[in-house]
């Protein structure tokens, strides 16, 4: 899949575009049905699948107090959208210049001028140009005037729930990981760097990797069965998300316990999958209660995950 940052690296002619535009955090089971939907009328038209999206997130320049945790990090929502069958992602750079078109000017400039668009996939909620101003009967409108056909994708619902990026993001905030699976269609994960924490799973006897986390949504405190992620091999493990109550740490880790391994880590990237909860955080009395507290984690972690194996 081809990857285009900036609308200034846009390169012409592309073969019948047939383009899905959003913002697209988390690729969740909505968002696949609209990059599935692009994807096959591109090929029904001898087409281009595109994926037109933007970097940073749009609140980061309009409402910067608002703008959430990243569901994915960039490198993951390429990988999800191609495994979708799109061809190309344009990947605009949000600015406030970009912010503030009007709606007209983003539709005619871009889309017709740049792209030379010839389908358009959106969802049931989509807007677009300065404050919203855009809505889909406009870009209908627009697609009329310029002779581009507009396709809306209608909400999903599962379980009596909307599928979006802010439902699955409460479900995360909640630990609730097991059931952010069915909206996203597959397990909840995290990557980032492994960088160095307190050491007090090493000296209790169950060392841990320790992830920087900073730029994505954390599930909620607890302890989880997981999936690592490293050199595109996988391990199992447990991991715990909290404070350390027990050693009355002030500062929230995500700290990754990986069965039978004893390689160091630090400063590699790993991805942590988010299998199920096990349990809450708690505070013990000692360091030794937590000890057996921890090894009943790890056998539950491993039951879990047992069909892994």
């Amino acid at each position: 899949m081809k990857i285009v940052r900036g609308t200034k690296n846009i390169v012409r002619p592309i073969s019948c575009p047939v383009v899905a535009i959003g913002n697209f955090d988390g690729v969740h089971m909505g968002h696949q049905i609209i990059f599935r939907q692009t994807a096959d009328m591109a090929r029904e038209r001898k087409g281009t699948a595109i994926v037109f999206t933007f970097e940073p997130h749009p609140l980061k320049i309009i409402a910067p107090e608002r703008v959430p945790p990243l569901l994915t990090s960039f490198r993951k929502k390429m990988a999800l959208i191609e495994a979708c069958g799109i061809d190309q992602v344009i990947c605009a750079d949000f600015t406030q210049q970009f912010a503030d078109q009007r709606p007209r000017d983003f539709a005619k400039n871009i889309l017709v001028d740049l792209i030379g668009v010839q389908e358009i996939v959106v969802g049931f909620d989509y807007a677009f140009g300065r404050g919203r101003e855009g809505t889909i009967s406009y870009l209908k409108k627009m697609g009329e005037e310029f002779h581009f056909k507009v396709h809306v994708v209608d909400p999903i619902k599962l379980k009596d729930h909307l599928v979006s990026s802010s439902y699955v993001r409460e479900l995360i905030e909640e630990g609730n990981v097991k059931a952010a699976r069915d909206f996203l269609g597959r397990d909840y994960s995290i990557q980032g760097p492994v960088v160095h924490g307190h050491h007090t799973g090493k000296a209790i006897g169950f060392p841990t990797a320790n992830l920087d986390t900073t730029k994505v949504q954390i599930p909620g405190t607890g302890v989880y069965a997981v999936r690592i992620l490293h050199e595109e091999k996988t391990f199992q493990g447990a991991a715990n998300i909290g404070f350390n109550p027990t050693f009355k740490r002030d500062r929230l880790s995500v700290e990754v316990h990986i069965f039978d391994f004893h390689e160091t880590l630090y400063g590699q990237d790993v991805e942590v999958i988010f299998v199920d909860r096990i349990r809450s955080e708690m505070a013990f009395n000692s360091a030794d209660e937590l000890v057996v507290q921890i090894k009943k984690d790890i056998q539950t972690a491993k039951a879990i995950l047992e069909p892994d194996l």
